[in-house]
């Protein structure tokens, strides 16, 4: 049985975490769907919401600028 139109689009999440920093509440979420896995991060505040995704073939490259840049970055201590 072939899956629905609706359901072939559907995205399955393999991994998500939750997090609130100050008044914003963040979902970190590994998923995956017909074109490939991904990593989606969206910020809810205020009412709205922001999405940004990466394709998993960027995370590593994703992820060394985001250590550069913390790492770059005057401490908050």
């Amino acid at each position: 049985m072939n899956p629905s139109p609706t359901e072939a689009r559907m995205d399955t999440i393999l991994e998500s975490r939750e997090l609130q920093i100050e008044r914003k509440h963040f979902f970190i979420e590994y998923r995956e769907n017909e074109r490939g896995r991904f990593l989606r991060i969206t910020e809810e505040a205020h009412g709205r919401r922001n999405t940004v995704i990466i394709p998993s073939t960027g995370l590593e490259e994703f992820e060394r600028a985001l250590d550069e840049v913390l790492s770059a970055a005057p401490s908050q201590d």
